[in-house]
């Protein structure tokens, strides 16, 4: 039997009971200690680095760790198992990124570009109905005496479940048989999911959520206005287990991994939650719909559901439209019976968030060939207009939303989201929100690179030209950037770019342009012969366009083609929880739009390596970023 030991996390001061032999990364994640390992516990990344201050533990101690990390006790946490009583130090790249806290309200701004032509009716409603008192001459049950007024308001045979009726007998007598009920509108009829004493009419809220891989951002809606009262992002509480979607799809199949992930991305829901009713001063009983927008793998695991045959041929996943849930069924802290939308997917990789993107932007209305965009860990491309649709996936990776970058963050406050160098060769940065820098950005780690590729600092492989730059030095990983010293950042420490972040950004981005390139030669289309390009993503709110161009993310055609509209799932979210035209609008574009694989696309890893350049290997289809950085324009790069 396995004796019972004691193993303290520092710096977080975490203590919990284990057992010999447990796994150290299992431990941390149970503790509640936040270690990064991108690679979801295969031991592969070499991400979840750990100091054994002190105790005994046992595992492969040369897996992918150097000497100098064996003679000074440094660990991967998911190789180590424990033998003693333990004291861990987490080191500071293999800490997960703390909560990010950010809520505020809306400030109302009109939409560039979405969906025309729609009526506001959202999916949930309120019904006032005052019921005759019963007395000895009529003492039918609650339940007929409410079923005979709703014939009376044109609505029979309403479908309703066991917990509605257990509140039913209390709530027809606090006031005096006044009520007010919750009614779903769903496609076989309507359904009853709460009643309240009196008039609560006013009282009508919803939640849209985008749960991205990375991060997850909620909108606390007003669905009696309209209107968004609060916002809140936070990081995905799945990232522990992988930075990716088939790392996690892998620790699914894990024994308890499952139950695991669908564990960790709602208690992540459940924290905006609680933020944006606390901050918007809502009551949490007032909430009646949850709109969600995510893609095929975070939606299955938010539903618990068996993921496994998403990464394997021929790629089927468990349903593209799902039946509509209740909170109580995932673990959601609200009603129970508070229903749970998703938006229909298309394929395993081309999920509900992108259909939620192409309904919020009324690509779908419209006759213009456009190429849609989705920038972010899954990087998802659609290309068409409302007689037809194509798509793609391609795995970009998480360094656009400041994922497997020494000092990334999401686009929160306090992160860089903009660099240039001034005439003295210094680094100038710019902030989310004006506050002190606590890391960069999706969005300035693409502003740095370009610039330092058109100052010369960076060649286009990517690597530090060391001898005629500035502000290069020798770092733990290699040469690294100095953006902010120690002194003017708020976390107490130089905040730097390193060659390896450079080269994440650059297989991030020559996947999506390679994306973009064989999607197009699918259909037999040019970047010219666009109407339009629509970029989604929030991080592409921050994104300036010609330093996406200068790194080759973006085609370099005519600007005035680009249109940036923030999280368009999160946007498609929102206005589906308006209006059910708009959900109907989903089912119909996940059924028009045909989706490839690029992995059976040959051509795609070819369009790929000619990526991995900046801008581009073959430097004549970016002309405009050759002229500023002096290379040629008539011939490949070498």
């Amino acid at each position: 039997m396995n004796k019972p030991i004691n193993v303290r996390f520092n710096p977080a001061g975490i203590s919990i009971g284990a057992l010999e032999g447990d796994n150290l990364l299992d431990i941390a994640r149970n503790a509640g200690v936040g270690i990064a390992a991108s690679c979801g516990g295969d031991g592969v990344c070499g991400t979840c680095k750990v100091l054994i201050e002190r105790g005994a533990v046992d595992g492969p101690k040369g897996f992918v760790l150097c000497e100098e990390d064996l003679a000074q006790g440094i660990r991967l946490a998911c190789q180590t198992w424990v033998l003693t009583d333990l004291v861990v130090t987490v080191l500071p790249g293999a800490q997960a990124p703390a909560s990010i806290g950010h809520l505020r309200a809306l400030v109302t701004r009109e939409e560039i570009m979405a969906a025309t032509d729609w009526r506001f009716a959202p999916p949930v409603f309120k019904l006032y109905i005052e019921l005759p008192v019963p007395n000895l001459q009529d003492n039918s049950s609650d339940l007929t005496r409410l079923e005979r007024a709703l014939e009376s308001n044109g609505i029979a045979n309403p479908l309703m479940g066991i917990s509605f009726l257990k509140k039913l007998p209390v709530a027809v007598r606090e006031n005096n048989w006044k009520i007010t009920l919750t009614v779903l509108k769903e496609r076989r009829g309507l359904r009853l999911t709460d009643v309240e004493s009196g008039d609560t009419r006013n009282s009508n809220f919803g939640l849209a959520f985008d749960i991205g891989t990375t991060g997850v951002r909620g909108e606390l809606l007003d669905l009696v206005e309209g209107k968004v009262l609060a916002q809140g992002v936070e990081y995905n509480g799945q990232r522990v287990y992988g930075d990716d979607v088939i790392s996690r799809v892998n620790y699914s199949g894990k024994t308890g991994g499952l139950d695991q992930l669908q564990r960790a991305v709602v208690a992540t829901l459940n924290q905006l939650i609680s933020g944006m009713i606390g901050h918007a001063g809502v009551k949490r009983r007032s909430i009646t719909h949850v709109m969600i927008g995510a893609n095929t793998t975070m939606t299955q695991l938010l539903l618990g559901l068996e993921s496994k045959y998403l990464r394997l041929e021929p790629y089927v996943p468990v349903a593209s439209i799902l039946p509509v849930l209740s909170a109580g069924n995932i673990g959601l802290d609200l009603d129970c019976d508070v229903p749970v939308s998703t938006i229909p997917a298309v394929a395993s990789y081309v999920g509900g968030d992108i259909v939620s993107g192409l309904v919020g932007t009324g690509i779908f209305q419209r006759p213009e060939t456009v190429l849609y965009i989705d920038i972010g860990t899954n990087g998802e491309i659609v290309v068409g207009n409302r007689e037809w649709m194509v798509s793609a996936s391609c795995s970009a990776g998480p360094a656009f939303e400041g994922g497997g970058i020494r000092h990334g963050m999401l686009a929160t406050a306090g992160a860089i989201e903009s660099f240039n160098i001034d005439a003295n060769g210094a680094p100038v940065v710019t902030t989310i929100g004006g506050d002190r820098p606590r890391g960069i950005c999706g969005a300035g780690l693409i502003s740095a690179v370009a610039r330092l590729f058109l100052n010369g600092v960076i060649n286009q492989k990517g690597k530090f030209n060391i001898e005629n730059a500035k502000y290069v030095r020798a770092g733990e990983d290699g040469a690294e950037y100095l953006l902010i010293s120690a002194l003017s950042s708020a976390i107490g420490k130089d905040i730097v770019l390193t060659e390896i972040d450079i080269e994440n950004l650059m297989r991030a981005k020559g996947a999506m342009y390679a994306g973009y390139q064989t999607l197009l030669d699918s259909v037999d289309l040019t970047f010219d012969g666009l109407d339009r390009v629509i970029v989604a993503g929030t991080f592409g709110t921050h994104l300036d366009i010609e330093d996406a161009i200068t790194i080759g993310l973006l085609p370099d055609i005519n600007r005035s083609k680009f249109v940036f509209i923030g999280n368009g799932s999160l946007l498609g979210a929102r206005l589906s929880s308006f209006s059910t035209e708009l959900i109907e609008a989903g089912r119909s574009v996940a059924s028009l739009v045909t989706n490839i694989e690029l992995s059976e696309n040959s051509s795609f890893m070819e369009n790929y390596t000619a990526s991995m350049f900046l801008p581009h290997t073959d430097v004549r289809l970016f002309p405009s970023i050759n002229r500023q950085s002096g290379e040629p324009v008539d011939g490949d790069a070498q």
